[in-house]
């Protein structure tokens, strides 16, 4: 860029110069025409002053020309004084770092011949080494023949007896171990397992279920029976026809009774009627838009009740198909006990028990919530409900253990995994609780009375007492007529005959009592 304005004054003085000899020209030739025309005198004053103002120009951009060259060349001799200083340190940093490198070289130098010192001194002793283990073998080799010809046995019977001896010993120290085990599990398993079953009970929350085979529909007037009736019964033809549910319009003041085995037929057969009465349009075609209308609303809150029910109890990955028979369990129940509830404390019992236990909490929650799936099926199978859960399991991808426990919770299947029992256990817990299930009083009053007959129908029975809402049974014998040996195969006897011939929830507790009694008076 210097360079630059440098040659570019150059060229500037250059130009002046060219103009202060065109001026010379000009004059020269101004000169001539004004002596041509008798002007010379004034001419000749006129050039006198442009030459004198040309030198006057020429030495002042001279001057300005040769300052800025001198300017110029100082700038550039700095500039390359600076270039040198920098080059002159690069090259004293270069001779730095290698007289840094030759001393690193030289250490390195030092350093391997050292190793190679170091190296022929270990091979030398690697050597010696050599030589002393093979002298060491041989005089082992020699110690073993000695013991070998002493003992009469060679070393390796000497080991195999040596093996044995300890096979023996540690065979007799393990059985002791395991006796001392089992004898200290079967003093402190039935206190663990009363302690675990409790506190599992007392940490879940549970209610009470109530479920009938009939629901009752309340209407405003009875008014309304007629036209839900129709003419000459068309209307109440085609909506038992479309739901599948007997309507029954008696006397009852103000209530329809819908009767129905199937929960679900019963709740779309309730809401089909609100429906209808609520918009008053009651004919066989508007019953069964409605019908199939709230069949579809149903389904979709099946559906919504098994996402919310897995939701609640942290249970993911189900198949679609197994939430939908989660949702169809709120419209069942067993022993007048809500399936649906019984499964979600079925789950918790379970979780907490396995927790109590150090397993997997979420995968006995898992089985616990699906262990009674098979008692909502779409078609009537053959199967008892435990297995065909357990194929419903299998169908849907669940884990083997998981299965297993569905399939084994009543028995059908051996249990392969210690969650079957956990399942079992709490499915008897929630299930047996009081108030957990309802009868009718009449099967509850036939079930205590057989529960009494099949107890005295054996000899040297006098009284029988069912006690507990039928879970205990008390049987008192004459002290004259069984002995105590007998009494105890009399219990034994009864709880098989009820096992095998009634049917009951949970269990039933046989106490059978002997005793004898001496009577006198004083008179």
């Amino acid at each position: 860029m210097r360079f630059y304005l440098y040659i570019k004054h150059i060229a500037m003085t250059v130009v002046i110069i060219v103009a202060s000899i065109a001026c010379l020209i000009v004059g020269g030739t101004l000169s001539y025409i004004l002596f041509k025309y008798g002007l010379k005198n004034k001419y000749d004053n006129i050039l006198k002053e442009a030459k004198t103002e040309a030198e006057v120009i020429k030495k002042n951009k001279l001057l300005e020309v040769k300052e800025m060259f001198l300017n110029k060349k100082s700038d550039l001799e700095k500039e390359v004084a600076i270039r040198n200083q920098k080059i002159q340190q690069a090259e004293n940093k270069l001779k730095q770092r290698e007289l840094v490198l030759n001393q690193r070289q030289e250490e390195i130098q030092r350093r391997r011949s050292e190793t190679e010192a170091v190296r022929e001194n270990l091979d030398a002793q690697l050597g010696i080494i050599e030589k002393k283990k093979e002298e060491l073998d041989k005089l082992q080799q020699q110690e073993i023949e000695k013991l070998e010809t002493i003992s009469g046995l060679s070393a390796e019977e000497a080991k195999e007896r040596m093996i044995e001896s300890l096979k023996e010993e540690a065979k007799t120290q393990a059985q002791s171990y395991i006796n001392d085990i089992m004898d200290d599990a079967k003093l402190t398993a039935n206190k663990e397992a009363k302690r675990i079953v409790i506190q599992t009970i007392q940490r879940v929350s549970t209610e009470t279920a109530i479920e009938n085979s009939v629901t009752v529909f309340h209407i405003e007037s009875d008014e309304i029976k007629g036209r839900i009736i129709g003419r000459e019964g068309r209307n109440i033809r085609a909506l038992e026809a479309a739901t599948g549910v007997e309507i029954v319009v008696d006397d009852t003041p103000e209530a329809i009774v819908l009767s129905a085995f199937d929960p679900v037929r019963r709740e779309v057969a309730r809401l089909a009627l609100h429906q209808l009465v609520t918009d008053g349009r009651i004919h066989p075609a508007r019953i069964e838009e409605v019908v199939a209308k709230v069949r579809k609303q149903v389904e979709e809150e099946i559906i919504e009740t098994g996402k919310r029910t897995t939701i609640d109890l942290g249970i993911h990955g189900l198949h679609p198909e197994l939430i939908r028979i989660i949702g169809k369990m709120k419209y069942r129940s067993s022993y007048g006990q809500n399936l649906l509830q019984h499964a979600r404390e079925t789950a918790n019992l379970c979780a907490v028990m396995a927790s109590e236990l150090g397993l997997n909490p979420k995968k006995a929650k898992r089985a616990g919530l699906l262990h009674d799936i098979g008692k909502v099926p779409d078609e009537e199978p053959e199967l008892p409900h435990a297995l065909y859960g357990m194929k419903l399991a299998e169908k849907f991808k669940e884990k083997p253990d998981i299965c297993n426990a569905i399939g084994a919770h009543h028995d059908e299947v051996e249990m392969t995994s210690l969650l079957a029992p956990i399942v079992q256990v709490c499915d008897a817990i929630s299930g047996a609780r009081p108030g957990a299930r309802r009868e009718i009083v009449e099967a509850y009053i036939k079930r205590l009375n057989d529960l009494e007959q099949l107890a005295m129908s054996y000899p040297g029975v006098t009284k029988t007492y069912a006690i507990q809402a039928g879970r205990e049974l008390r049987v008192i014998v004459g002290a004259d007529k069984i002995d105590d040996k007998q009494t105890e195969n009399l219990s034994g006897e009864i709880a098989k005959k009820i096992q095998d011939e009634m049917t009951y929830p949970g269990q039933v507790k046989i106490t059978v009592i002997r005793e004898t009694r001496a009577v006198s008076y004083a008179k």
